[in-house]
């Protein structure tokens, strides 16, 4: 793979860049790009789905029975919950760097093969502490999927074609998962099967172990198909891309922001990148929109169930439709930040819309409105996910920085995963109130935070372009606003 100097350095070194992305005609370059795109966005969303239907299955295995075998009273379901993202946030920084120097194949393909095993454990619990064990070693191996996800595509792609990668890859998770309690529905009505007349196995039982049994297939199929980084690309089923493909690719990334190879690691440089400032304001970003993604997650089905009066079979079915509409509207999103170059301002009407779906959701008497909360909760929390993950990718340079960044998002998604799993609690049923007022709360504070990020953006882009501070040490990079 042919190394190349930051560009603003040195003229030969950018007409050398420019050369390798001329080297393909415009179909081949656009064929490339598809054919990246299908496999490292698609196998990606595929495996973000197991994820998300390994993690929020909790949720509808405690309508579907498990409250009742299992004993779970009182603040019990929420402590379940909430030790999923102890390790999920400690783990987050090592998991980065690790997947780095691994290899994002072996790395996503192992950490997924021991989640899907504890998943399947899950199923055989006899009570409810057992459970405990089982989340903490599923948080620790989750812990790097999602950050390593997004560092990965942050790697492939130019910063102004990167959110609607972004949104496909979460809108295939979130809308696959969404249909997880129709297939739950399904699993639960294997209650009474096993393997002999007095070895029935409860319908919830059925929902850990099947769906335990599909993430360890899925596993070995990310085993054979996840891209590698492009500086170091292996050849994987079905896809072989020639050197000059490759010389486009990295090519690509070093014209947009000069970073397409990794700089050689130090633990010391790597964690000195937390004293950027700007990095904690994406991460505190991520982690209040978590407050509602996890909340809806995990609260949703005993909100319909409990909260809205709908039978168990309908409570399932009813996950969907939210998760379906914050799909149209996340990739609706994603094309036009992409194309505007724009990403605070989709995050600033998302937060006002979660102020507009969430009263609806907790405080509206009539059914068919908190329904209607429901959705425009889900479709804006959603939404903003990977807005606010393609804001910080396009605004940090290095990649060691970039991986780090990932990391500390992500975990700090993971306490607003805490906060989420907390402040809905099964005694608050049917308003829910205490939940509502912190996640409204949540909201309000996304769109400040975003709005000061805006401001000192936009300050340092003005007094880089009157000849002042280089932004990230590149000649000519402004922060995307």
């Amino acid at each position: 793979m042919a190394k190349y100097d930051t560009p603003g350095k040195d003229v030969a070194a950018g007409e050398q860049l420019e050369l390798a992305t001329s080297s393909l005609t415009p179909d081949e370059q656009k064929r490339t790009i598809r054919r990246i795109d299908v496999r490292l966005v698609s196998t990606l969303g595929f495996l973000y789905c197991v994820s998300l239907m390994d993690r929020n299955n909790t949720g509808i295995a405690m309508i579907s029975g498990m409250s009742t075998d299992l004993v779970m009273t009182g603040s019990r379901y929420s402590i379940v919950v909430l030790l999923f993202f102890i390790p999920y946030v400690l783990f987050q920084p090592p998991s980065t760097a690790i997947l780095r120097k691994v290899g994002p194949r072996l790395f996503l393909s192992l950490t997924t093969l021991v989640w899907g095993l504890a998943t399947i454990a899950s199923g055989f619990v006899k009570n409810w502490s057992e459970l405990i064990p089982l989340r903490l070693i599923l948080g620790a191996c989750e812990a790097g999927f999602f950050p390593g996800c997004a560092y990965l595509l942050s790697c492939w792609y130019p910063r102004y074609e990167l959110q609607k990668r972004n949104a496909v890859f979460y809108l295939i998770g979130t809308t696959m998962s969404a249909f997880s309690g129709v297939l739950a529905l399904g699993f639960s009505q294997l209650d009474g099967h096993g393997a002999g007349p007095s070895c029935g196995i409860s319908g919830w039982r059925w929902i850990f172990i099947l769906q335990g049994v599909l993430t360890c297939v899925v596993a070995g199929f990310a085993y054979l198909t996840v891209l590698g980084f492009p500086d170091a690309v292996s050849h994987v089923l079905g896809l072989k891309l020639s050197k000059r493909e490759t010389d486009f690719i990295v090519a690509r990334i070093e014209l947009d922001r000069g970073d397409a190879t990794a700089e050689r690691f130090s633990l010391r440089e790597y964690m000195a990148n937390a004293y950027d400032l700007k990095i904690w304001g994406f991460a505190a970003l991520f982690g209040l929109t978590t407050v509602n993604t996890y909340a809806i997650a995990y609260f949703l089905p005993l909100i319909l169930k409990d909260g809205l009066g709908f039978s168990v079979a309908v409570s399932q079915c009813l996950i969907a439709p939210p998760y379906i509409a914050a799909g149209v509207a996340m990739y609706t999103m994603a094309y036009l930040s992409d194309k505007y170059r724009i990403r605070s301002p989709f995050i600033v009407f998302n937060g006002c819309l979660l102020l507009i779906g969430l009263p609806l959701l907790g405080f509206a008497t009539n059914v068919g409105a908190r329904y209607f909360g429901a959705f425009v909760t889900t479709t804006a929390c959603n939404a903003n996910v990977p807005c606010i993950l393609t804001w910080q990718a396009n605004n940090i340079r290095g990649q060691w920085k970039r991986a780090l960044c990932s990391a500390t998002l992500v975990g700090t998604g993971g306490i607003g995963g805490i906060i989420g799993s907390t402040v809905f609690r099964s005694q608050d049923a049917p308003g829910y109130r205490p939940g509502i007022y912190a996640a409204m709360i949540a909201s309000s504070l996304i769109i400040l935070i975003t709005l000061a990020l805006d401001v000192k953006f936009f300050r340092a882009n003005k007094r880089a372009a009157a000849g002042g501070k280089i932004i990230g040490g590149l000649e000519g990079f402004r922060y995307t606003l």
